[in-house]
């Protein structure tokens, strides 16, 4: 008898997602698209609150399409307490649970990990915060450039003479999302060996300070001596090593060559081989101190061609390590990121169709993305608790009537209704 082939690496593995926003659902969103069976419990009267995100279009919003795609929605309202023993039951019947509240939020609605390990103890469940389950930041409120602050991630971002800049995207976020990914799927392998679940505490705090790669280990290595700020354009840990001006006033170029053989093509491209030579410029750290010198250098020979794309031809046959600063509409239209999927076309019947980022994961196993569909709010209410939990169409009606389950429909006439009652003003 032939088995039946898996649709992905984690096909039969079923997940319980209470995750918003967006730190939690990119961690449950790489699971859905790597076959992994996601529910996504959202709390009624509203659930994710980016629903409301940008762009919305026919009620429907982009970036909701973009993070939840090949989920199953369940508009649950575990608050009540029909919907909570759901909640309890369905966790009896999942692998993993992922939840992005605020810490302690989790154990008020009565879900806390003591207690769902008690129903489940095989249960791998990951809590994403700000700043952990523990610590003296725990009960902050906190958002991804919150994090990077404490982090000292935003120290060193900007112009040295000017406050610290923020990144325009959600690194934090995203990152923080991919590290709970890896501790899910450690943890399942660890559950494979021992048969035990257990609790993931991953924070966005914790995930920013992972990426400093130079500049912890400089100051307490140098005992204070040297003290990682911002650089502006240019990093301080080599040279050149960059965003340079190009030949036009909205052209740049990232250049990194650090290293002597880097400085050495980089120096033939520009026709100055002999300061490959020159002892001024002998190593890494005598180019440092003459950063500047190198920056006016190498832009004065950018202005001095015919088009940055000359420019960019001379660094090519060179082997120079750069890239051109391209905008987001440079980004969606390239064609490398095209051929790899690295920006892909996403189709909603409601929405129409837009660019987003791609699956970043490749497996030989699986050349191909899944073809998945973001649900309306409720969408699997019925589907869920009957494969399940093997409700009746009886009481999926019951659990309706009194609440406990909402649809996208029945919200909207509830919202209808009460947009319809004459406004109440005090005398």
């Amino acid at each position: 008898m032939t088995e039946t082939p898996l649709k992905h690496v984690l096909d039969g593995y079923r997940v319980l997602d209470f995750t918003h926003a967006l730190a939690g659902p990119t961690a449950t969103r790489l699971l859905a698209e790597m076959g992994a069976e996601v529910i996504k419990v959202e709390i009624p009267p509203v659930g994710d609150m980016t629903h409301a995100f940008p762009t919305l279009r026919n009620g429907r919003s982009a970036f909701y399409i973009q993070q939840n795609r090949g989920k199953k929605s369940l508009f649950l309202d575990v608050r009540k307490q029909r919907g909570l023993a759901i909640a309890k039951e369905l966790v009896q019947q999942v692998d993993v649970l992922v939840e992005n509240f605020a810490p302690g939020a989790i154990a008020r609605m009565g879900l806390d990990y003591p207690t769902l390990a008690e129903l489940n103890p095989r249960l791998v469940m990951c809590s994403i915060s700000a700043f952990g389950q523990t610590g003296p930041l725990a009960d902050r409120p906190g958002y991804d450039f919150i994090a990077q602050a404490f982090a000292g991630v935003t120290h060193v971002i900007g112009e040295p003479d000017r406050p610290p800049s923020l990144p325009g995207l959600g690194i934090g976020d995203v990152m923080t999302g991919v590290h709970g990914l890896g501790a899910i799927a450690c943890a399942l392998l660890y559950r494979e060996k021992t048969g035990r679940g257990q609790h993931l505490d991953i924070s966005l705090l914790d995930s920013y300070y992972h990426c400093h790669d130079l500049n912890v280990q400089l100051y307490s290595a140098s005992e204070g001596r040297i003290d990682p700020k911002r650089s502006g354009s240019h990093l301080a840990a080599g040279a050149p090593l960059g965003v340079f001006r190009g030949k036009a006033p909205d052209e740049f170029i990232a250049i990194a060559c650090p290293t002597n053989r880097q400085w050495r093509q980089l120096c033939a491209a520009i026709g100055r081989d002999e300061l490959a030579r020159h002892p001024d410029y002998r190593d890494n750290a005598e180019r440092v101190k003459r950063r500047r010198e190198i920056v006016a250098l190498v832009e004065d020979w950018i202005a001095g061609q015919d088009s940055t794309a000359a420019a960019l031809a001379s660094f090519d046959a060179h082997r120079v390590p750069y890239a051109p600063v391209l905008s987001i509409g440079q980004t969606i239209a390239h064609p490398h990121h095209r051929a790899r999927g690295t920006v892909r076309t996403l189709r909603d019947p409601q929405f129409g169709e837009f660019e987003a980022p791609g699956f970043p994961l490749r497996f030989s196993e699986f050349p191909e993305p899944l073809d998945l569909q973001a649900p309306q709010r409720g969408e699997h209410n019925a589907e869920i608790l009957k494969t399940y939990l093997g409700l009746s169409d009886a009481e999926l009606a019951a659990l309706a009537e009194e609440g406990v389950l909402v649809t996208e429909e029945t919200r909207m006439a509830k919202s209808e209704r009460s947009a319809d009652r004459p406004e109440f003003r005090p005398r």
